[in-house]
């Protein structure tokens, strides 16, 4: 039999005034993966970045919509390759574990590898963004059952399979949940591996917000936890309706078992207001339960579509 052909491998990194960092990241990662091609997306950056990108050997495109979620759906979009790297364009990230990376993905056959960050340098990883990622890491692992130790993590190797069949609908830095959340939802084989994580370079910034992004992927759960599994979300808003309305009720009932009498009628109206408000709410959960199961079969089906990228172990 003759040598089997190798997959194609694509680099994708979206940038935002990364001008300092970013001819370090390409030169990085062709060293890396020679055969690879990186393309670097420019998200409507004032400084030289793509200047910087074009003469380290990117193929450099734009994408006008602001936002890494604006800029990650494009990618996923426009790029044909077997494999996907997706790295942030900040130097941060080890090019050097990206070979070991994709190893892991054709030699086990799987269709994502996280690269969890590990760092040994106080400023390469603020304290607020740890708590806020352990924090958001175990409301996903509540909310689908398992997950992963670093979801927020920039750093990622996919297949052909998965970037087909996922639809990214996030604007900005929560697209890293959407991604994995995905994963989760299609129960699809993935892992993590330890990467090393360093500090920004001299002159480079974080386009991170504590507050704000980590609010805006707060909200990312609840939307995605909303529409992978609405019968648990709306079975908790009709629990929390009906218990309400039974406490306001205990003293009402109370009242009219020793009197006879319902001296508070504008809390009986709400007791009963809320009961039908449970009642609607668990109905939506149910009809909204049967949409999901459609729309995850229609994930699967384009999951399914896409040839399975034969696993190192397969040309033996």
């Amino acid at each position: 039999m003759g040598n089997p052909v190798s997959p194609t491998i694509a680099v994708l990194v979206p940038c935002h005034n990364e001008g300092v960092a970013i001819g370090r990241v390409v030169a990085d990662f062709r060293q890396a993966l020679p055969q690879a091609t990186v393309y670097v997306y420019d998200n409507n950056s004032t400084d030289d970045t793509r200047a910087k990108a074009a003469a380290a050997g990117a193929v450099v495109r734009t994408e006008r919509l602001q936002g890494k979620g604006h800029v990650v759906r494009r990618m996923f979009a426009d790029v044909e390759a077997d494999i996907y790297v997706l790295v942030d364009g900040d130097a941060t990230y080890d090019a050097a574990a990206a070979p070991a990376m994709i190893g892991l993905l054709r030699s086990d056959g799987l269709d994502m590898v996280v690269g969890s960050r590990h760092t040994d340098e106080a400023t390469a990883y603020r304290q607020g963004h740890r708590f806020g990622n352990r924090l958001l890491t175990g409301l996903t692992s509540w909310l689908f059952g398992r997950s992963f130790s670093d979801i927020l993590s920039g750093y990622r190797v996919f297949s052909r399979r998965f970037v087909r069949s996922c639809p990214p609908l996030s604007g900005g830095f929560e697209v890293e949940t959407e991604l994995a959340v995905h994963a989760l939802e299609l129960r699809l084989p993935v892992t993590e591996v330890p990467t090393r994580y360093g500090s920004r370079m001299a002159g480079s910034h974080s386009k991170l917000n504590t507050w704000r992004d980590g609010w805006r992927i707060l909200m990312t759960i609840v939307r995605l936890a909303k529409n992978a599994r609405p019968l648990l979300f709306f079975s908790s808003l009709a629990g929390l309706a009906v218990a309400t309305a039974v406490v306001l009720a205990v003293p009402l009932i109370t009242t009219f078992v020793q009197t006879g009498l319902v001296p508070r009628f504008p809390t009986a109206i709400l007791c009963a207001s809320l009961v039908v408000l449970g009642s609607v709410f668990l109905a939506c959960g149910l009809i909204l339960d049967t949409v999901t199961v459609g729309r995850r079969e229609q994930k699967w089906l384009a999951y399914l579509a896409c040839d399975r990228l034969p696993a190192t172990t397969d040309a033996a």
